[in-house]
């Protein structure tokens, strides 16, 4: 039986946590989610759940940790932000060349520097070749939802890959919205129990974790490596159909919001999903022919889906929430452009870069692009396809 919540998106990852139940959680605190270690130290303080909390002294140490582990044969997990995921680095690629299904919750920040607290997606877009699933969410709902289905989806046999369930720091790790959680023993049967092949503390296992690798293997490795990236997309999907069949709530590698007969499109990430979709519906009723593509899953990128989706539209906008100066735009731009082109997709196409260190994305901004993409549609685009949304100057 559902219930009826209202809850932060820090608080309803907290709790989706709580109801998983992973074995072993280590942990550092940094703003926006200190939070999530807050909340589950506490569940474990008051009795609610037997997870192991491992305070360490860094970020660094918390993957590692998580590391050694999940090479145990625990169910583990860990939670970051901003500079914390990048001082992670050396021990993200670790952790997925080993094959270890580990969850961790990114509330994402931007990356320093400037120094800024708020949300961005270079952290977590910074950490995109690393070899982690990553998951986005829109609002707390998803945040929570994702969360449950993320361990079924890394510990799956054709994947075995660590995952990354992604929201936007402040707007909603802290907001607080109504939110439907699902009973603990529902969620506890659909996660199901980890039973690992293989694990360092199985006194017969003969396998080793993190050796050395010579020339003439260490290539077949990352093979490996890729093709279970390929096989996660299926997997998501399945996932997302038995979690739908659970919750009567429909997930899949994006969402197509009045995307069917649109003319003009913008393709985003995250909680701008929201504001766009409030313009979409503003402009549908002056009789544009608008649409979204939100992004859910960006790895494994689904190339061909999304350029087949967006095929019929005249102009696409894709909307980066980071900079990867690149001097061409945004990580999502230079994959879906890459798409666009591998699989017969003619739209016409601009990159936007919004939003960074936690800048506003209005409705209004979002009808100027739509407006700039009827133009790029009429006229083509004779102007730089890159370009900056809600700078205090003129374009720069």
């Amino acid at each position: 039986m559902a219930i009826l919540e209202r809850m932060s998106g820090n608080e309803a990852v907290a709790h989706a946590i709580k109801q998983v139940e992973p074995d072993v959680m280590p942990a550092f605190p940094i703003t926006p989610s200190t939070e999530l270690p807050q909340f589950v130290s506490n569940f474990i303080a008051n009795g609610e759940i037997n997870t192991e909390f491992i305070p360490v002294e860094s970020e660094h140490s918390s993957m590692s940790a998580a590391i050694g582990a999940s090479a145990a044969g625990a169910r583990a997990l860990t939670a970051t932000s901003s500079c914390g995921l990048a001082l992670m680095w050396e021990v993200l690629y670790v952790a997925a060349s080993n094959r270890l299904p580990i969850c961790m919750a990114v509330v994402n920040r931007a990356l320093s520097g400037p120094l800024n607290i708020n949300s961005e997606h270079s952290d977590s877009m910074g950490a995109r070749d690393s070899g982690w699933l990553q998951i986005y969410a829109e609002n707390n709902q998803e945040a929570y939802d994702n969360f449950i289905q993320a361990y079924r989806i890394a510990e799956h046999k054709d994947v075995m890959l660590p995952i990354m369930i992604c929201q936007d720091g402040f707007i909603t790790s802290h907001a607080v919205e109504n939110i439907t959680l699902e009973e603990t023993v529902a969620v506890k049967n659909f996660v199901g129990e980890y039973e690992p092949e293989h694990y360092l503390l199985n006194p017969e296992e003969t396998m080793a974790v993190g050796p050395y690798a010579v020339s003439n293997y260490c290539m077949e490795a990352k093979k490996a490596q890729a093709e279970a990236m390929i096989n996660a997309k299926q997997v998501i999907l399945d996932v997302a159909k038995e979690f739908e069949e659970m919750t009567g709530r429909k997930y899949g590698l994006f969402e197509e919001y009045k995307l069917k007969d649109a003319e003009y499109a913008i393709v985003a990430i995250g909680s701008a999903c929201g504001t766009i979709k409030d313009a979409v519906d503003k402009l549908r009723k002056q009789g544009m022919k608008v649409g979204l593509l939100k992004v859910r899953v960006f790895r494994p990128f689904p190339a061909k889906e999304m350029a087949k989706a967006l095929k019929k539209c005249k102009a696409v906008a894709i909307l980066d929430r980071c900079e990867s100066y690149s001097a061409n735009g945004g990580p999502l731009g230079a994959e879906l452009t890459a798409a666009f082109y591998r699989y017969k997709n003619t739209s016409e196409v601009i990159n936007y870069v919004y939003g960074l260190s936690g800048r506003d994305l209005t409705v209004d901004q979002v009808a100027d692009v739509y407006k700039e993409l009827s133009e790029a549609a009429e006229n083509g685009v004779k102007d730089k396809k890159y370009r900056y949304i809600g700078l205090r100057d003129k374009e720069v």
